[in-house]
């Protein structure tokens, strides 16, 4: 992995998070687990209203954590109830992170190739509903990252099993002095909790 990216992990590792939090995310890690010993491949589909900022951090974050802690056979994926595209400050704030990104497509919605290892396959970020084709249709965990698509997906067709772990929107600080700073964070606060998942699962 790139080395400012290796900086940016341990700064994810030395996070507190609280026991109250570790029990809404224990259900991620006993679905990763299940797959994992079950020699199954694990596929995550993380869901927000817009795909355009939490969703895409989840699912960076994700896949970094898998190749990071050796969970081969893992695919994260992203979707939204509504497609729209991958806000630009997040972009920015994982370049500023450690992550190589380039965007392939010049349009409305772009797609970004996101590098996080200079060998391995890059993750391709773009905005898309949660069904789209580019996503799977079956087998997957459905995790859904805001309180909107929460209560308006009460049911997502062929995922395993639908998990709500939520985080606050970083919009609220569009067009503010802080934008920058509370992207940072909100990646950073992401990052810890999925990097914190995926440690938890016990390897054979």
């Amino acid at each position: 992995m790139y080395p400012k990216l290796l900086q940016t992990i341990e700064l994810l590792q030395n996070r507190e998070i609280t026991e109250e939090r570790k029990a809404t995310l224990r259900p991620l890690t006993e679905f990763i687990q299940r797959k994992w010993q079950d020699h199954k491949p694990i596929y995550l589909n993380f869901i927000c209203t817009h795909n355009s900022r939490r969703s895409h951090l989840s699912q960076v974050w994700a896949q970094v954590a898998g190749s990071y802690f050796g969970i081969t056979e893992l695919i994260s994926y992203s979707g939204g109830t509504e497609e729209t595209s991958l806000f630009p400050k997040v972009a920015e704030t994982l370049m500023a992170q450690g992550f190589l990104i380039q965007k392939l497509s010049d349009s409305e919605n772009p797609v970004y190739m996101i590098k996080y290892d200079q060998d391995l396959h890059p993750i391709i970020g773009f905005s898309k509903k949660y069904d789209h084709p580019f996503n799977p249709v079956s087998g997957f965990a459905a995790v859904m990252t805001c309180s909107q698509a929460d209560g308006g997906c009460p049911f997502i067709p062929g995922a395993d099993q639908r998990i709500p772990i939520t985080f606050e929107d970083p919009k609220i600080s569009d067009h503010t002095p802080e934008q920058t700073e509370v992207y940072h964070e909100r990646s950073l606060e992401i990052g810890a909790e999925i990097f914190y998942i995926f440690s938890q699962v016990i390897q054979h």
